[in-house]
């Protein structure tokens, strides 16, 4: 079978968008959804002070029922806005601490011996581990080695893990949301490339501007902060995630996804010249699949009734971000994977 989102129990296949009329229940439920990421982010606001994009993009990942790494240097409140996030919802929420030793048992449980209570007979009973949540933060999770990414891999892509032969399901909604910090390598391992294929979003998170950095020492160093208040239970998520599967998108928009995923693999005809010369591998089908689940929930939080060739445009460096390798000669010009594709946008803007 071949590995694509559509494979993953947690993304079912959405119907053609045949018609780009919604039915008023629809649009009805598109404006409570506005509202309510209106009320989202005026309730992180407590906890954060800036961040508004970061905070978008989760939001499109939490709702497009994606997976989302968050990347930045330290200090900047990544595991904070995780954990506000997860206030916000009436979910549960669990945090795993990515170290070199961290073992696969140590996120998906392990079978511990039991007592029965009769006639001290005792048997193997499962105890469930941290990823067993609705939410997760997995916190530096280049920390860990490969047998430990693996049990996440599985966690991630088929809502389901592994436990000496025997397989536990995950409980809808499931969101694993990850840091990590892009400058320190000692005591890290690279994360495989289909492990961040499974990434929904790339989100680099950048330095406050000088106003930002001011109010959050006047907030942090007074005090205690304003807790959260939950928003939407399980069932309201899921809701508005089968909402945004029903979004309208426009023909032309498939056709741009498509158009701009293929220009990032060097190996076809559809490439600009100087994209064979600075990428070594490009974006796969996940990759499209992904630019239209963004824009579909970019425009259902906006309060828009169809997807636009903005939204596209503005989900793509995080979608096409982490699956474009670039080679040597990128690097040693300063050409990063964001640069590539903020220059197939303009070319394709200016076409």
């Amino acid at each position: 079978m071949e590995d694509t989102l559509t494979d993953s129990p947690a993304a079912p296949t959405p119907a053609p968008d045949t018609d780009h009329q919604l039915p008023p229940d629809d649009v009805a439920a598109i404006d409570e959804l506005g509202k309510t990421y209106a009320a989202f982010k005026a309730e992180l606001a407590k906890a954060i002070v800036g961040q508004d994009d970061v905070i978008e993009k989760l939001a499109i990942c939490l709702f497009a029922r994606g997976h989302a790494l968050l990347m930045g240097v330290p200090g900047l409140a990544k595991t904070l806005l995780i954990s506000s996030v997860a206030q916000t919802f009436d979910l549960t929420f669990s945090r795993i601490q990515f170290t070199p030793d961290l073992m696969p048992a140590d996120i998906t449980g392990t079978d511990i011996i039991q007592e029965t209570g009769v006639g001290g007979k005792r048997e193997f009973e499962f105890v469930k581990g941290p990823i067993f949540a609705n939410i997760v933060l997995a916190d530096e999770i280049n920390r860990a080695p490969a047998k430990t990414q693996s049990a996440m891999l599985e966690a991630m892509q088929e809502l389901k893990v592994t436990v000496l032969g025997e397989t536990y399901e995950l409980k809808p909604p499931f969101f694993v949301l990850a840091t990590q910090n892009p400058v320190e390598q000692e005591g890290t391992y690279p994360l495989p490339e289909a492990q961040l294929d499974r990434f929904m979003f790339l989100i680099e998170v950048d330095y406050p501007n000088a106003a930002e950095e001011k109010e959050i020492a006047r907030s942090t160093t007074g005090t205690a902060r304003a807790s959260l208040n939950h928003l939407l239970d399980g069932e309201k998520v899921m809701a508005y995630q089968s909402l945004v599967r029903r979004m309208p998108v426009p023909e032309h928009l498939y056709d741009y996804a498509v158009e701009i995923v293929r220009k990032t693999r060097p190996a076809l005809p559809e490439a600009p010249e100087w994209v064979r010369d600075y990428i070594a591998w490009g974006a796969g089908p996940r990759a499209v699949q992904y630019l239209i689940l963004g824009a579909k929930a970019r425009a259902a939080l906006h309060g828009n009734y169809m997807a636009s060739l903005e939204d596209i445009q503005s989900v793509a460096p995080s979608v096409l971000g982490h699956r474009v390798l670039t080679n040597f000669a990128a690097e040693s010009q300063g050409m990063s994977s964001k640069k590539v594709v903020e220059r197939l946008i303009k070319e394709m803007s200016d076409s």
